[in-house]
């Protein structure tokens, strides 16, 4: 049987992209030094324009939502469709021309080498490479690639890129529960599982050159929904580093407010005029204890999402053992249209001729 060769699927999630849609597909590299073939799948989240036909006749398959769900979840349908099909590895990159499409061959390198699970685009590892944006988009990304960092427990300098890499393990095990963006939860999950990540210096267009970025666009909002996402994956993988140190927190001050109550009443002989901190320690005591027991809670409940992702990764495996068992057996014939399942039609190879009989 002749080794199956390796497949790159370039995913683009899109919304009202008409005015780059045809432009950022045509540059895609086909031709990459140890892929085989190169595939694009642009995800349209409910444009209203010509994304989609546009997509299409251009040579991408596409999938359509119907309605807007978020980039974060245009993300997931890619990620479903790759780990259907058994591709070997998977970048997705915005459909609006802020990437440059040839970067692919960059960017692929340390995932095609072994070196990493996730290699993501950064614009801001190398001084010479920083794009031109407003200060307080570049202090937004700053400060969130210091929290991610932290939480993570490794350093990285752009946690909120876009354009990004990912091996067939990555894709097995990445789980993305946040519809508004994917960019910082991505990280989380992907380090929380000891997968590896490396950063790639790219130069990036720091300013739109059609329309209003649908995420960046207003500054407070993307930092709420950001930050609910990040709150999120805390809770779900880490919950003990959000509740323990408020539990922590709360039962110190409730010492300290009754050690005041004390002190007072036996310097003072009374508990009046200061009985409200005995009421106060109280109160935080309770408040800690509680804070505590959600946080068993939420640990118990990180534990039963572990096991259901574990099962989920199992799953994804013996599908892709299937799908690799009918390729070898079947040729696949393209079809651009849209399918539900994601899964392309087939064709099974002619029966050989009967050996002449004797």
């Amino acid at each position: 049987m002749v080794p199956r060769g390796k497949v790159l699927l370039v995913m683009m999630p899109a919304l009202n992209e008409a005015a780059t849609i045809v432009d950022v597909i045509a540059r895609i590299p086909r031709k990459i030094e140890g892929i085989a073939r190169v595939e694009v799948l642009v995800v349209d989240d409910g444009s209203e324009d010509d994304t989609a036909r546009l997509a299409r006749e251009a040579g991408a398959t596409v999938i359509s939502h119907g309605h807007n769900r978020g980039v974060g979840t245009a993300i997931q349908t890619g990620l479903d469709y790759a780990t259907r099909q058994g591709v070997d590895l998977a970048v997705n990159m915005d459909s609006d021309g802020q990437f440059d499409p040839a970067h692919i061959v960059s960017l692929i390198q340390p995932v095609l080498r072994g070196e990493a699970e996730m290699a993501t685009a950064s614009r801001f590892a190398d001084p010479a490479l920083w794009p031109t944006m407003p200060f307080t988009k570049k202090l937004g990304n700053r400060g969130m690639s210091w929290l991610i960092s932290y939480l993570a427990g490794h350093r990285y300098a752009d946690v909120s890129c876009g354009f990004r890499a990912y091996s067939r393990e990555a894709m097995l095990r990445l789980v993305l529960t946040g519809s508004f963006t994917y960019t910082q939860e991505s990280f989380l999950v992907l380090a929380q599982k000891g997968l590896r990540i490396r950063e790639v210096p790219l130069r990036v267009r720091g300013v739109r050159e059609h329309g209003q970025s649908r995420i960046a666009s207003n500054l407070l909002r993307y930092a709420l929904r950001t930050s609910s996402i990040i709150f999120g994956s805390i809770r779900d993988y880490r919950p003990g580093a959000l509740f323990n140190p408020a539990a922590a927190v709360l039962m110190v001050l409730s010492l300290c407010f009754a050690t005041f109550f004390f002190w007072y009443r036996i310097h003072a002989g009374q508990f009046t005029p200061h009985i409200w901190s005995g009421f106060v320690a109280a109160f935080l005591f309770g408040l800690g204890v509680m804070v505590f027991a959600l946080g068993q809670v939420a640990l118990m409940v990180a534990r039963l999402r572990q096991i259901q992702e574990r099962q989920l990764y199992i799953l994804r495996k013996l599908e892709q053992v299937e799908v690799f068992g009918r390729q070898a057996e079947m040729v696949e014939v393209p079809d651009k249209e849209v399918v539900a399942t994601g899964v392309p039609r087939v064709t099974p190879l002619p029966s050989p001729p009967p050996s002449p009989s004797a």
